[in-house]
């Protein structure tokens, strides 16, 4: 009765609006109180142990800098040079920005780690700029909503982080490697139909007319934005710093950038960008500390092993097993963030990752990508919803065109599902 009251609880609170880190936290509380009926207050000892247990953890300390280098660049400007060196690069035509807002998306998940900060310093650059050259907003938000859930793949990577700390077997450098193939062949897939829906939908009429930016100017001018991504990951791979340490280095870099090179942010925005990156980082590791309370209920009232019983013996063998835990999360991601999908199912399924002797860096990647797919599947998208808000549009308005580009994407998990060697080859070759 009581795992069962674990589950119930916590759905009931979330269909009646109680914040996500709050159900989670209070469920497993009432729970591990049921559990220890007759000395409840010694059994709620757990509760403050584990929500300090949840967030007393040294990578976590990249999150809130790599949080505040993704509100930084935002505001410095490099989103725009970047795009002007991609048009100068690319040139005019049907399609092109589209193509351009994917391939800059991309570039600044090298710098950021945060899928809305990306859609929200792309967005505001390229939805005005397609509006301008003739695509439809609704359009125009579902490619800058779905380029940025690249962000996550490329490294750095909030979500790696995460699934770092709460998987021992997978270190930070590995993720971040495994996830750069697979990162680039999400963008490379978006592309695709991105482009192919442009020119037969004949969108973009207005962009051949619009003036083509000059290469070495734009090159100039975006050179600070393309050294951010070689400091970071070279530094790392160099040895120089850790990931948490690289992500106070982009932290100093960009400030760098933005007040004395481009002098875009000023003395007085940093107070706005500081409260901004606090208040987003304080969401995201309260929802981790009251996960670890939730996930020390799951372990201790016995959750985990019927679970895992009952779906290693369900008779679907390995790739059955695999292609129901897809489905199940691609019906959570549609109404969960990342985080929360991480932080709820990864204590439940590392048992099926053992069982089953999967890699714990494959397997991360492809959660990851599945968490990736859900940042842009509608009703709770949160790229979408940040680029839709900048389009002005409803997100209804956005599932005529998301929807091919989550079928590229889902593909490419399918290929790394298929061929693990995508993303273990680059970590191996790395020597991690």
């Amino acid at each position: 009765m009581i795992p069962t009251l674990l589950f119930v609880a916590f759905v009931a609170m979330m269909l009646i609006g109680v914040p996500i880190g709050a159900a989670l936290g209070l469920a497993g509380a009432a729970c591990i109180a049921l559990a220890n009926s007759d000395a409840q207050w010694f059994g709620l000892l757990a509760v403050p142990q584990n929500f300090y247990a949840g967030l007393g953890k040294y990578p976590l300390l990249a999150i809130p800098m790599f949080v505040l280098v993704g509100s930084i660049f935002d505001r410095s400007g490099v989103a725009l040079r970047l795009v002007n060196f991609a048009i100068a690069i690319v040139g005019r035509g049907p399609g092109m920005l589209p193509l351009v807002a994917i391939v800059v998306a991309m570039f600044l998940g090298g710098i950021s780690g945060s899928g809305p900060a990306n859609a929200a310093a792309v967005g505001a650059v390229m939805i005005t700029a397609m509006s301008r050259a003739g695509y439809p907003p609704a359009y125009s938000a579902s490619v800058v909503g779905a380029a940025a859930a690249t962000d996550i793949l490329i490294p750095p990577s909030v979500a790696f982080i995460v699934y770092s700390v709460l998987v021992p077997g997978a270190s930070v450098p590995a993720l971040f490697a495994a996830g750069m193939i697979p990162g680039i062949l999400a963008g490379v897939a978006l592309i695709v139909p991105a482009v192919w829906m442009a020119r037969s939908n004949k969108m973009g009429a207005l962009e051949s007319s619009l003036p083509r930016p000059a290469f070495w100017s734009s090159f100039r001018d975006a050179i600070w934005g393309l050294a951010a991504p070689v400091l970071i990951l070279g530094g790392m791979r160099a040895g120089l710093f850790t990931p948490t340490e690289a992500a106070v280095v982009a932290v100093f870099y960009g400030l760098f950038v933005g007040m004395v090179v481009h002098r875009t942010i000023k003395v007085r925005d940093l107070f706005v960008i500081l409260r901004e990156s606090g208040e987003l980082s304080a969401v995201i590791l309260l929802v981790v500390s009251l996960a670890g309370i939730f996930a020390y209920s799951l372990s201790t009232l016995g959750v985990i092993d019927p679970v895992t019983r009952a779906i290693v013996n369900s008779g679907l063998g390995e790739y059955g097993v695999l292609s129901l835990l897809i489905l199940l999360l691609i019906t959570v991601g549609m109404f969960l963030d990342g985080v929360s999908i991480f932080l709820i199912f990864v204590p439940l399924l590392w048992p099926i990752v053992q069982h089953y002797k999967w890699d714990p860096v494959w397997f991360g990647v492809i959660l990851t990508l599945k968490v990736a797919l859900g940042q842009f599947t509608p009703p709770l998208a949160v790229n979408l919803m940040v680029s839709c808000r900048i389009a002005n549009v409803r997100m209804e308005e956005t599932v005529r065109w998301v929807g091919w580009m989550l079928f590229a994407m889902f593909l490419v998990m399918v290929a790394v599902i298929a061929w693990p060697e995508l993303a273990l080859w680059l970590p191996r070759k790395l020597g991690y």
